[in-house]
């Protein structure tokens, strides 16, 4: 009766259903160890986000080649805004409604410059410098570390010549056409006011993100192909018990009478 099982039809059936099984296992696994990376994630952006605020300059310099160590990181600046060298940043979205991001260059004490966030204006505010000008005069601003946003393969290029919008913080085009010398890093500023620019939300330290949900789908995956093969091994078994003691088509498989002939 159970040579059925080891017929080629129903071994290859084996090892497919076992690959399957066995690589839903392994995904659910990479997403739990992308949880684990994402906790992690959390933990370090939520000490950055908590250290005492300190001067850009300080930060840069004391960081040396190691810049990606400054992201979330507290941050301050002193220094002139230079509206005419504003940028918006394309597909931002507040409370569902499009807008734009607002780069504007502080110019520092040292003739260097650093971009800073200022926040989100509406779709109408489509050229700069934006009505919703910066401060003049010297200023300080107070917000926390953001990197560079290089262009991803396929990503959108931006053309050649001088922009007023882009589609992310790309500060080494930038600089191609601000008149100083920018920091490696920008400032994302702290609200310091209810009028626009509407600075952004800080970070998220407790988005752990679809990992939990997805490792629990392909776990699940796999056990429901396991129990769904198992009931199909036992239809096949009975079946097979039941023309050995002389079914034939046109007759249904009793339970009853294949447990006494597997008996």
């Amino acid at each position: 009766m159970s040579g059925v099982l080891r017929s080629p039809r129903w071994l290859l059936g084996h090892v497919l259903v076992v690959a399957i099984c066995v690589g839903f296992v392994n995904l659910g696994f990479w997403q739990v160890r992308r949880l684990e990376d994402r906790r992690l994630q959390n933990i370090v952006m939520a000490n950055r986000l908590n250290t005492p605020p300190t001067s850009v300059s300080e930060l840069v310099a004391g960081a040396g080649l190691d810049i990606d160590s400054l992201e979330f990181r507290n941050a301050t600046a002193t220094g002139m805004f230079d509206a005419e060298e504003e940028v918006l940043v394309r597909s931002q979205v507040h409370q569902g409604s499009a807008g734009w991001h607002v780069l504007t260059p502080l110019v520092l004490g040292d003739g260097r410059a650093v971009m800073i966030n200022r926040g989100w204006v509406p779709l109408e505010m489509d050229s700069v410098p934006v009505p919703a000008a910066a401060p003049s005069g010297q200023v300080s601003i107070r917000g926390w570390v953001s990197l560079t946003r290089l262009r991803r393969s396929g990503g959108a290029l931006e053309p050649d010549g001088r922009l007023t919008q882009i589609a992310r913080v790309d500060l080494a085009r930038l600089q191609e056409q601000i008149p100083y010398d920018l920091l490696p890093i920008y400032i994302v500023a702290d609200p310091s006011g209810e009028s626009l620019p509407i600075p952004p939300d800080r970070p998220d330290v407790s988005d752990e993100g679809p990992h939990l949900t997805y490792a629990i789908e392909w776990f699940s995956f796999a056990l429901i192909g396991l129990v769904g093969y198992f009931f199909l091994i036992r239809r096949a078994v009975r079946r097979s018990a039941f023309f050995d003691r002389g079914g034939g088509p046109g007759q249904t498989v009793d339970d009853g009478d294949v447990a006494k002939s597997v008996q």
